[in-house]
């Protein structure tokens, strides 16, 4: 069965950096566009970041351009997160996500993933 696992959350201070790994099996991840997300308490899930199969397309939120940097290892079925500059707004869950539909383009619509894994916790200190 398809799983996904977040590992790299912390409590970090503001200005600091983390790297976040999403481990994923059960399926070939070579096919499948893959995203970032996050959850602060109380709001919605937002999108982070979404990279395509090969990582030759990528997209940021405008929230996080500039500081986050998404990519993703196929030899490895892992994808990353490097995150930069954190802000104490940057605190949330991080999820990883697996596209619905195989051999489509990266993208930022939540509504496009299927699976997900159960997050890992991000904490900024300021």
């Amino acid at each position: 069965q398809v799983q996904l696992v977040e590992s790299g959350g912390g409590l970090v201070q503001a200005g600091g950096s983390l790297s976040l790994s999403c481990a994923a099996s059960g399926y070939t991840f070579s096919w499948y566009a893959m995203g970032w997300f996050r959850q602060a308490p109380g709001k919605e899930r937002e999108s982070v970041a979404s990279i395509s199969r090969s990582g030759d397309s990528i997209y940021y939120a405008d929230s996080v351009k500039g500081r986050f940097t998404i990519s993703r290892d196929n030899a490895k079925n892992t994808m990353y997160l490097q995150i930069d500059s954190l802000k104490a707004e940057d605190t949330a869950v991080y999820f990883c996500a697996t596209r619905r539909v195989p051999f489509t383009t990266a993208t930022l619509n939540r509504a496009e993933y299927e699976y997900w894994g159960q997050g890992t916790q991000v904490t900024v200190s300021s």
